[in-house]
């Protein structure tokens, strides 16, 4: 059901004009927004319409595109309710016959207010420099990198890069477990290298006492016996993965869970790739907390959640993913920001309302030497738990 669900909106967008208005009215001026995603129109239809695949089949790699419009599409919907006067242009950063530079220089034909970006990472600095030269908001839905943008007033990361995501990490460390032994378990690599450069600047540069991380370097097949050297029965560590690898934090977090059960007395950090790891329920992670930071948390409890929620069950026999909800809550609130603040949106993205699901904490990323705004990031973490198969939020 959720492929056909998934078929029938590919024919919708494949015929679908340009502009969707999300207002009834059509006396009253609308803002414009761009939205851009990769949708893949081109490689599921023919020149023709048709479409390359059975009816029941629906390539995986058009998923993320096509879920984070579906939310964009149901925002609208509410916004259509409020009879909001909005026009969304529909683009795909996929699309054979444009290319993004193209598709950009019409957004300014168009007279385009405001772009919500579903990018991939060698696209960031192209939609910066568009919003830049613009002079209106580009908000960056899903890459955690800046792409090198600086001076930049108008560009907006929703998802934090890795040095703030590790700022906040140490932050809480230094918070909640500053009195316990601090163990970062890292393998070699230019990743690893620089997290631990990361943790050395906060040292440096903290108010409060500076953490004493003690770093220790494992082999590919390191053991429990490399782990518990560094543990103890008696006093509490953290036990801090100094890797982004996946393979590497599962497996640290198994064996360190191996080693609770021994009576060793510990907890594990992760870092924000173990956001999407879903084997942590599993019975081999039973015993051992296991930490990790995300910036988009949503425990799906609120009324409007369980709606969405539930007209997923009825139409598709699914859950809807993280990516539905943040096209959602992206179109609805910048949406609104749009609508209230007009051609003064840029001067107040930080504004701290129409939260949707969770809070966003947009504030200005200085240059570290000359002190001016680069661009804006979002710096709202929250941290979350596996215990005993169980996710839940912890801050």
């Amino acid at each position: 059901m959720r492929k056909q669900h998934y078929f029938f909106l590919l024919l919708f967008l494949c015929s679908l004009f340009q502009v969707i208005n999300a207002g009834a009215q059509s006396n009253i001026r609308k803002h414009k927004v761009a939205v851009f995603a990769p949708l893949y129109l081109d490689s599921a239809f023919t020149s023709s319409g048709k479409y390359k695949y059975a009816n029941t089949e629906f390539p995986k790699y058009i998923n993320p595109g096509l879920e984070f419009f579906e939310g964009v599409q149901l925002a609208l919907d509410s916004l259509n309710k409020e009879k909001a006067p909005l026009e969304i242009y529909i683009y795909d950063t996929r699309a054979a016959k444009s290319s993004l530079t193209e598709q950009l220089t019409k957004t300014e034909k168009d007279s385009i207010e405001m772009i919500l970006a579903y990018c991939s990472g060698n696209e960031v600095r192209t939609f910066a420099d568009a919003g830049l030269k613009r002079n209106i908001p580009v908000i960056n839905v899903n890459i955690p990198n800046e792409g090198g943008t600086s001076g930049n007033p108008y560009f907006v990361l929703l998802n934090p890069t890795l040095r703030t995501q590790c700022e906040g990490i140490y932050n809480h460390i230094q918070k909640y477990y500053s009195l316990d032994q601090l163990v970062v378990f890292r393998k070699k690599g230019t990743l690893e290298d620089r997290l631990k450069t990361y943790f050395d600047d906060f040292a440096k540069n903290t108010t409060d006492a500076p953490l004493k991380l003690k770093y220790v370097d494992l082999t590919e097949n390191f053991t429990e016996a490399d782990l518990s050297k560094h543990l103890d029965t008696i006093k509490h560590t953290l036990c801090i993965a100094g890797s982004l690898d996946e393979n590497f934090g599962k497996k640290l977090a198994q064996k360190l869970a191996t080693l609770k059960k021994q009576k060793y007395v510990a907890s594990v950090m992760g870092m924000p790739t173990w956001d999407g790891i879903s084997d942590f329920k599993k019975p081999e992670y039973k015993g051992i907390d296991i930490i990790y930071s995300t910036p988009f948390y949503n425990p799906r409890t609120d009324k409007l959640s369980q709606q969405i929620i539930e007209y997923f069950n009825k139409i598709m026999y699914a859950r809807p993913s993280d990516m539905v909800m943040r096209g959602y809550e992206t179109m609805w609130k910048f949406g609104k920001l749009l609508l209230k603040y007009k051609a003064d949106i840029a001067s107040n993205i930080s504004y701290q309302d129409f939260d949707v699901f969770r809070e966003y904490d947009i504030q200005p990323v200085l240059d570290r030497e000359t002190m001016m705004l680069d661009y804006f990031e979002n710096k709202k973490l929250y941290f979350l738990k596996w215990q005993d198969g169980i996710l839940k939020g912890v801050y």
